[in-house]
């Protein structure tokens, strides 16, 4: 069968690529802006990719478009699709059909952490000698691509809240009809579909609706959002978790051992059962590693195992990554799409190293960011920061403004800086770097190359990496 996706690049259409191919079959797919990891990985995998959309890339016909939910009416593509009576499916329609059906679902999902935490759950299965099936929605630095269909019952996703297409506005986690189930947490975000938080929970309580009696929910002691999505009906075994006292007698906590979040005892039903140490920081991934030792212990997976793997966790691609250390000022990318994943993010950092110098380049690219939906929680959310440099290349005026009003009032006019270009951006980077200095550069984009150029700017002033 010919399949041609439609927005192949997104991290979750471009996984489905994968599993397709793994299937055998004849694989094709267009969209713009293309940009690493996933380009590059769709590449390696002999998949045919076109950039821009027309209706020329429908020849030959396929037999099957898979439609991505960034897609809508208007686009030349979809319109062919439709005039032309081509037979077309959702991403997630279609994974469930062809892959989820029959098999033990272990889904992720949450406003944050979902990728981290799924990439920990499949490493621990892997470890543990599972061989799962898995979609990731991002690149795992432990396997070489974002998908595989695998040789067990169990399949490991990231479980997003998003809507599935154009056509079908149903969250995408509502088709997997998950076994077991983390919900990592759960925020106002996606306003461009969402109106409120409350009609997130309700999507979330939809979720909870398809996991059976014999499955099991694992979710953090306290989260209102969560609770209200559970009030409405809950059929299934719920586990708690929590990190040190913010909770009473929850079924998994983790007691830190460091603050920096490198180093944590696993205790289980008040029962101290294994010690992390880890080369990952921060109490978010605290949280994220918790869920998935939980996760993994419902599939028969014991914590001595989970926390030995874990030890070997090498991340996911753009998540704190490290990309360069240049005479002693660290380059990492990270895929900030929210005040609070920007927040937890910085708080690891800081906490890891301490007093030296942190520089954060933002961008504020997500649907949700680009409205000024989390205006108010902006600024605070890179407290952690010593200099914050905020990329405005659409010119938001509610940004501007933001920056306007921060110059006014703010103690120190010169910590948060703004530019409306990347060459811009580079320049006032480049001003504020002093050794040691670790530059964090945020963004759910390409941010325009940034990093790279960035990269080569301080290697041809220090002279290193020649």
């Amino acid at each position: 069968m010919h399949i041609h996706i439609l927005g192949i690049c997104g991290t979750f259409m471009g996984s489905l690529a994968v599993l397709a191919r793994e299937l055998g079959h004849r694989v094709t797919g267009s969209d713009q802006g293309v940009y690493p990891p996933m380009s590059t990985q769709l590449e390696s995998q002999g998949i045919e990719l076109t950039e821009g959309f027309a209706p020329g890339n429908l020849r030959p016909t396929p037999d099957l478009v898979l439609i991505g939910n960034a897609m809508s009416r208007g686009n030349p593509e979809v319109e062919a699709v439709l005039n032309r009576n081509i037979d077309y499916m959702s991403g997630p329609e279609w994974l469930a059909r062809e892959v989820l059906r029959k098999r033990w679902v272990l889904a992720v999902a949450g406003t944050h952490g979902k990728t981290t935490t799924t990439s920990m759950l499949l490493w621990i299965l892997d470890q543990a000698g599972f061989d799962p099936g898995y979609l990731v929605g991002g690149v795992p630095q432990d396997f070489p691509v974002s998908a595989r269909l695998g040789t067990s019952d169990f399949f490991v996703i990231e479980a997003d809240e998003y809507d599935s297409a154009f056509f079908d506005k149903r969250s995408k986690f509502v088709h997997y009809r998950p076994h077991t189930c983390i919900l990592n947490n759960l925020e106002f975000d996606h306003a461009d579909i969402f109106d409120s938080v409350e009609a997130i929970e309700r999507q979330f309580h939809h979720l909870v609706r398809t996991v059976p009696a014999t499955g099991m929910i694992i979710r953090p002691a306290r989260d209102i959002h969560l609770d209200r999505a559970l009030d409405m009906g809950c059929w299934s075994p719920v586990q708690t978790l929590a990190v040190g006292s913010e909770a009473d007698a929850p079924n998994w906590r983790a007691e830190p051992l460091r603050d920096d979040g490198s180093r944590f005892m696993v205790i289980h039903h008040e029962q101290p059962v294994a010690t992390v140490s880890w080369e990952m920081t921060g109490q978010h991934n605290v949280r994220n590693a918790l869920a998935a030792i939980a996760a993994a212990r419902h599939v028969g997976v014991t914590p001595d195992h989970a926390v030995s793997a874990l030890s070997r966790f090498s991340g996911v691609k753009r998540r704190m990554e490290l990309l360069a250390d240049v005479g002693g000022i660290r380059v990492y990318d990270d895929f900030a799409h929210h005040p609070t994943a920007i927040a937890t993010t910085l708080e690891g950092l800081r906490n890891q190293v301490g007093d030296e110098l942190i520089v954060a380049l933002i961008e504020p690219r997500s649907n949700t960011m680009q409205q000024g939906v989390h205006r108010e929680r902006l600024l605070a959310s890179a407290a952690m920061a010593d200099r914050v440099i905020w990329a405005n290349t659409a010119k938001a005026a509610w940004l501007t403004e933001l920056m306007r009003e921060y110059r006014a009032t703010g103690d120190d006019p010169e910590r948060h800086q703004m530019d409306v270009t990347i060459d811009g951006l580079l320049e006032r980077a480049l001003g504020e770097m002093s050794e040691p200095c670790h530059v964090v550069i945020m963004s759910n984009g390409g941010f325009g190359g940034i990093h790279q150029r960035l990269i080569a700017r301080l290697q041809e002033n220090t002279g290193h990496g020649r």
